[in-house]
C-alpha cells in the first residue's frame, strides 16, 4: 500500500511561519533571540546527526547522485554563528561622514 508524498512545501511554510513569528515576538530582546537561534542551531544539528546521517546512502554511486542533487539544488545547508569579531566591529565608533 503506497503512502501518498506528504505536502513539503505546505508545511515548511507553516514552520518557518511559526518560527518567524517566534522572532517576531522576541525582537528587541536579544537575549529571546538568542535563544530562537540556539533552538534552530540544536535542531539542525539533531537532524544533521541523526535521520539524514542515517538516510545517507551506502554505496557510493548513489551518494554521489545524491551529493550531486544537494549542489544543484542550494548545496549544503549551514547556520554560521556571529563572530566575537563581528560584535567588536558593530561597537566601534562611526565616523561622522557615515552618519
Amino acid at each position: 500500500m503506497a503512502t501518498a508524498e506528504p505536502d513539503w512545501s505546505q508545511r515548511f511554510s507553516k514552520w518557518s511561519k511559526e518560527a518567524e513569528a517566534l522572532a517576531i515576538e522576541a525582537e528587541g530582546n536579544p537575549i529571546a533571540l538568542l535563544a530562537v537561534l540556539r533552538e534552530l542551531e540544536k535542531l539542525h544539528r539533531s537532524l544533521q546527526d541523526g535521520p539524514l546521517r542515517n538516510s545517507l546512502p551506502a554505496d557510493r554511486r548513489r551518494l554521489f547522485a545524491l551529493l550531486q542533487s544537494i549542489e544543484q539544488s542550494g548545496g549544503w545547508p549551514y547556520i554560521p554563528r556571529l563572530q566575537i569579531q563581528t560584535f567588536l566591529e558593530m561597537l566601534k565608533p562611526r565616523d561622522q561622514s557615515e552618519a
